[in-house]
């Protein structure tokens, strides 16, 4: 397993991680993800061990809590084997102090994610979303005395757009409080907006990219294509809200799978393998966030790592997977000092 240094900190991650989504199923939404009890938890936190994979990503959200106390409970008597990143900003509960990144729900939010957890520290914490009510200064002192009081070793944010991250950045520099060093996004070859600003932004602030979804909500899986329209049961036709993620057009999506399929059969690779390739060539990214329902799936996601798609192939995958940028970054990108090493 590569590790890589997450922006421009010391902490060092493995170049894949396991999300905990599928842990638990409570509810509908998270049900479509996955049902992982912890005997499950367990043994797929066994095989990425071996593999080298020892980062764990979850959310105080996660089924209502599951998952944390899933991972939690797959990881003891092994804490110092493994790293944490969990999140919080969304609601937890029907309080109106119950949701976002004031003082007091983020106090709370770390207490609940450290005992479902059955840690006394989490690796990395992480903003789950922006939160536009309360004062970014708030925000970022209350982070700054949990890291202080030893309850968070890295803070880092998610789904921010440019300007959040950059104002917060700002702000921290301006105290002298920890920086976010991490930015979780959504990033896969049907899904390149980040690469417009938030790209250039983690590259020239040294912000690691953690990326979520990189297989387009399993459009990317090799499930879908011509003629095989996503399987019953998917989350791709989860009616609840995001169930399904961005819509995209099937015709685009063909268009990126149609490739994947070719350079699957030249490298004897699977699809979903080549488009995790992709995003570990891609710059800025540190870690590439996958989930796994059973064993099946853990083990041909780990087999996206310890080879290279060749230059000629990722430039097919660039051409079929580009889409026309919107205002300003199409204008941005026309100017001769704008050159594509500067991300633009």
């Amino acid at each position: 397993m590569e590790y890589r240094q997450v922006g421009k900190s010391g902490l060092m991650v493995p170049a894949l991680s396991l999300g905990t989504g599928t842990f638990g199923g409570r509810g509908e939404f998270f049900k479509a993800w996955g049902t992982t009890d912890v005997a499950g938890a367990t043994r797929l936190v066994d095989i990425c061990l071996e593999a080298g994979l020892n980062l764990f990503d979850s959310a105080d959200g996660y089924s209502g809590g599951a998952a944390e106390e899933i991972l939690g409970q797959a990881i003891k008597g092994r804490r110092d084997k493994v790293l944490i990143s969990t999140k919080a900003t969304f609601r937890a509960g029907k309080g109106p102090n119950d949701v976002g990144a004031s003082r007091i729900h983020l106090t709370r939010a770390v207490e609940g994610s450290l005992r479902r957890l059955g840690t006394d520290y989490i690796d990395l914490f992480q903003l789950h979303t922006f939160d536009a009510l309360t004062p970014l200064e708030e925000t970022l002192h209350t982070l700054d005395t949990l890291v202080r009081a030893g309850k968070i070793l890295y803070i880092g944010c998610s789904n921010f757009s440019g300007w959040h991250l950059m104002k917060s950045l700002a702000i921290a520099d301006r105290y002298g409080w920890p920086r976010f060093v991490a930015h979780q996004a959504y990033y896969s070859l049907i899904g390149r907006e980040y690469e417009w600003e938030l790209m250039p932004l983690a590259l020239d602030q040294g912000v690691g990219t953690v990326v979520w979804s990189p297989l387009g909500w399993g459009r990317l899986t090799g499930k879908v294509r011509r003629g095989r329209p996503a399987p019953e049961g998917s989350r791709l036709n989860s009616p609840i809200a995001m169930g399904s993620g961005p819509r995209v057009s099937d015709e685009y999506v063909y268009r990126v799978v149609d490739v994947l399929d070719e350079i699957a059969a030249e490298t004897g690779k699977t699809v979903a393998q080549i488009a995790l390739n992709w995003l570990l060539q891609r710059p800025s990214v540190s870690t590439v966030i996958f989930g796994a329902r059973d064993e099946v799936q853990l083990r041909e996601n780990l087999g996206a790592v310890g080879w290279q798609l060749s230059a000629e192939q990722m430039a097919r995958l660039d051409a079929a997977s580009a889409q026309p940028k919107t205002y300003p970054y199409w204008h941005q990108q026309g100017f001769e000092r704008n050159p594509p090493a500067a991300g633009l």
